[in-house]
């Protein structure tokens, strides 16, 4: 069964056509490395909430706005190749956190096994 990476962050509204361009460049990297699809949202209707919500979780400031992205792997043993390659292929380096077009301290992740798919 595949294995899919969630993101949810929150980048400045006047840079997501930079954040489009780092989208697309680090496609071409988890594609090599057996990426399977690749999705990147752009929050249009994320509401604040009073307990929790997206907005919360990655403490977007007002002139920003939430993203939600996931890539699909055939399985976790592909996801994990990729994720160790970012340590010694220089090509990540592009996509380092202190070259973001967000602050990727806020970026919230993790990866997730799918119960059901339809």
């Amino acid at each position: 069964m595949s294995f899919i990476d969630g993101f949810v962050a929150a980048v400045p509204s006047d840079r997501k056509d930079d954040y489009i361009a780092f989208s697309r460049e680090s496609w071409m990297l988890f594609k090599e490395f057996g990426a399977l699809s690749m999705r990147e949202c752009w929050g249009s209707d994320v509401p604040d909430g009073e307990v929790t919500s997206f907005p919360m979780a990655v403490q977007k400031k007002p002139e920003e706005t939430v993203v939600f992205s996931w890539i699909e792997w055939p399985d976790k043993s592909k996801r994990d190749a990729c994720m160790a390659s970012m340590e010694n292929d220089p090509r990540w380096e592009a996509m380092s956190p202190d070259k973001m077009p967000f602050d990727g301290k806020r970026m919230i992740y993790g990866g997730f096994e799918p119960v059901f798919e339809s």
